[in-house]
C-alpha cells in the first residue's frame, strides 16, 4: 500500500493571518496605474479596486479603453510581489504548531496547495525552511487562477495526481476548504483558530482540530484508513 496524502492550506493553517492584507492588492492597483501610465479618475479608480475580477473591474477597464483580462494579470504580478516583501519584513510568520509537519512527513506525502499566488507559497516554503512539504501549489495570477481558487478542485486535484498518495486528506480552514476537497474526492479536516473559531460549515469535515499537532494521533487513530 502507498503513502498517505495529506494537503495542507497555506494562509490560516500554515502560517499566521486568514489570507494577504487588502492593502497589498490597493498598492498593486497603484503600481499597475503607474507602470500602463495610466490617467485614471477617482470613480474609475474605485471600479478597479479591490481584489475580485468581477464585472466593476471589467466595466473600470473599459473605461479607460484598456483589456481587463491583461490587466488584471498586471496588477495580480504586482500584489504577488508586494505580498513576498511583507513576508520578507516578518510580517507573517508560520504558527508554532507547523513543527508538527515534520513528524507527518515521516508516514504520509505532503503538499501544500493554496489560493495564495504560486509565487507566494513558494517562496514561503522556501524562506521559512517548510522542507516538509512534497509538493507545493498556488495559483497562477490572473482571470483563470482566479476562477480556479477553492471551492474549485482544480489544484487539489492537480496536487492529488502529482503526488500519487493514497487516502487523501485536505486540512483547511474555511467553508470553501471543505467544498474543494469533497470536489476532489478528498476527506476535509478543518482547523479551528482565532480567525474561524465560530464559523459554520455547509459541510461536514471528517474532523476538526486546534493544532496540527493533533494530526499524528488523528491519522493513528479514528482517521486510521481515511
Amino acid at each position: 500500500m502507498g503513502r498517505r496524502l495529506l494537503l495542507f492550506d497555506m494562509d490560516g493553517v500554515v502560517i499566521e493571518g486568514h489570507g494577504t492584507d487588502p492593502a497589498v492588492h490597493d498598492h498593486a492597483l497603484e503600481d499597475a496605474i503607474a507602470e500602463a501610465d495610466l490617467a485614471v479618475d477617482s470613480e474609475t479608480r474605485s471600479l478597479l479596486a479591490g481584489y475580485e475580477y468581477d464585472t466593476d473591474f471589467v466595466r473600470g477597464c473599459k473605461r479607460l479603453g484598456i483589456d481587463p483580462v491583461e490587466f488584471y494579470g498586471r496588477r495580480e504580478r504586482h500584489s504577488a510581489s508586494r505580498a513576498i516583501e511583507r513576508l520578507k519584513s516578518g510580517h507573517r510568520t508560520p504558527y508554532p504548531d507547523s513543527d508538527a509537519l515534520d513528524e507527518l512527513a515521516d508516514d504520509c506525502n505532503l503538499g501544500l496547495v493554496s489560493n495564495n499566488y504560486d509565487a507566494v507559497t513558494t517562496f514561503v516554503v522556501d524562506h521559512y525552511g517548510l522542507d516538509a512539504f512534497d509538493y507545493v501549489c498556488g495559483r497562477e495570477p490572473g482571470v483563470s487562477g482566479f476562477y480556479r481558487r477553492k471551492p474549485d478542485p482544480h489544484y487539489l486535484l492537480t496536487g492529488r495526481d502529482a503526488l500519487g498518495g493514497v487516502g487523501g486528506i485536505y486540512v483547511g480552514d474555511r467553508a470553501t476548504d471543505v467544498l474543494a476537497a469533497t470536489r476532489a474526492g478528498l476527506n476535509a479536516v478543518f482547523v479551528r483558530r482565532a480567525h474561524n473559531s465560530d464559523v459554520s460549515l455547509p459541510h461536514e469535515p471528517v474532523a476538526e482540530i486546534e493544532s496540527l499537532t493533533e494530526l499524528p494521533t488523528l491519522l493513528r487513530g479514528s482517521l486510521d484508513g481515511l
